[in-house]
């Protein structure tokens, strides 16, 4: 770590850890909120994010059935979320595995199994937290369950799931050792106390708007960093948690991680920022930017879902399909990719009562059958997942 850049950084202190010749810098932030005056670049930016944001939560609460189309949403961000700690696999993986073909032999022995379950993991902790908000509010607690349903069962699971670390952890170059490291955040004794700090400011009041609030919120959660692993994926996740407890959504509709996958770079390097320089003004600008965007990309996205869904129901309807075919359109929503036996536990009717309904859907072109699948039929509305990655 570039001991003289953050010796004199705003927004924390060095520290001196570790015995006799092992002994290490670390850096600890400085408890929320920073100083940060307002200025009219800043007021802007927030002005139009939280624009944008009311203009989606507001399409949120017209949509007749959102549980059934939040599904892309959440899965688009549990793929670029996992994507940026360097994961490979896509919505469609995902989807698949979702619908029980990682038994395929062409996918199980793919090297994609691993991050496939990885990215499900984060769908899981995803809508455990979403439920776990009507008894919970965002805490450390939360923050832990979160944690033990992120990791479990997947590569970084030695790495204490639900539980903060009890040692070092650092951040640098694959390899590098903890005095050629980037950044080092706190031990664990000044860990603990960072994140006292950081629950206390989660259910404080604070002058600055919520989006500003979110923006401290996330990049105070990667400097402390108190898990061994997993800690972007968590600290992503909590944007959403946070923006539903607040009621700036009445459901989990934004997403950054696309615009941080996309901006990578900067998004580490503005992090990072603010630790050494306490640029604080930069990384907020850049967050709220962020929301804006994904607001209105989010907006557009679920207009064409709707779309698309009244257009296919307008299609089977005048082929005069059963009720159940009209429900099976609605459940591609959730899950586009299924194999027979999945819409047969979905419908709640035999294996051949749902072979029809998936043929009056391949006949309506709402359906197309996935090419090379051996040991299965997969089925896939494609239309869903071109609006979900496009």
């Amino acid at each position: 770590m570039d001991i003289e850049r953050f010796r004199n950084s705003p927004a924390g202190r060095l520290v001196r850890a570790g015995p006799g010749d092992a002994a290490y810098w670390a850096f600890v932030p400085h408890p929320l909120p920073p100083d940060l005056p307002p200025d009219t670049e800043l007021m802007l930016a927030s002005a139009d994010a939280a624009y944008a944001l009311g203009e989606l939560a507001a399409l949120g609460r017209t949509i007749a059935n959102p549980h059934l189309l939040i599904g892309p949403f959440v899965r688009r961000e549990a793929v670029l979320s996992s994507r940026i700690e360097g994961t490979q696999a896509d919505i469609a993986d995902l989807y698949a595995y979702e619908a029980g073909q990682m038994a395929f032999p062409q996918l199980a022995a793919d090297h994609l199994t691993d991050d496939v379950r990885e990215v499900a993991n984060y769908v899981a902790a995803l809508e455990y937290g979403l439920t776990r908000l009507q008894s919970l509010p965002v805490s450390l607690r939360l923050i832990r369950e979160l944690h033990d349903r992120l990791m479990r069962g997947v590569r970084g699971e030695h790495a204490t799931p639900g539980e903060f670390r009890r040692s070092q952890n650092w951040i640098g170059r694959p390899g590098c050792s903890l005095n050629e490291a980037e950044y080092v955040p706190p031990p664990p004794d000044e860990m603990l106390e960072a994140l006292d700090a950081f629950e206390k400011y989660l259910h404080s009041d604070d002058r600055q708007p919520r989006l500003v609030r979110l923006a401290f919120i996330h990049q105070q959660f990667e400097a402390i960093h108190p898990f061994l692993d997993g800690n972007g994926r968590i600290g992503r996740l909590l944007i959403s948690l946070l923006l539903v407890e607040w009621e700036l959504l009445p459901l989990p509709l934004l997403y950054l991680s696309a615009y941080f996958e996309r901006e990578r770079q900067t998004y580490y390097d503005l992090l990072w920022r603010v630790n050494a320089d306490g640029d604080w003004r930069s990384w907020a600008l850049f967050f709220l930017h962020g929301v804006a965007e994904q607001a209105r990309d989010a907006s557009a996205r679920a207009k064409r879902l709707q779309d698309l869904q009244a257009e296919w129901r307008a299609r089977v309807v005048h082929e005069r399909a059963p009720a159940l075919t009209l429900g099976l359109i609605d459940e591609l929503f959730r899950t586009p990719m299924v194999t027979i036996p999945h819409v047969a536990k979905l419908l709640g009717v035999t294996y051949h009562s749902a072979q029809r309904h998936v043929e009056r859907l391949l006949q309506a072109g709402v359906l197309a059958q996935a090419p090379d699948q051996s040991a299965g039929r997969l089925f896939s509305a494609r239309e869903i997942l071109e609006i979900a990655t496009r």
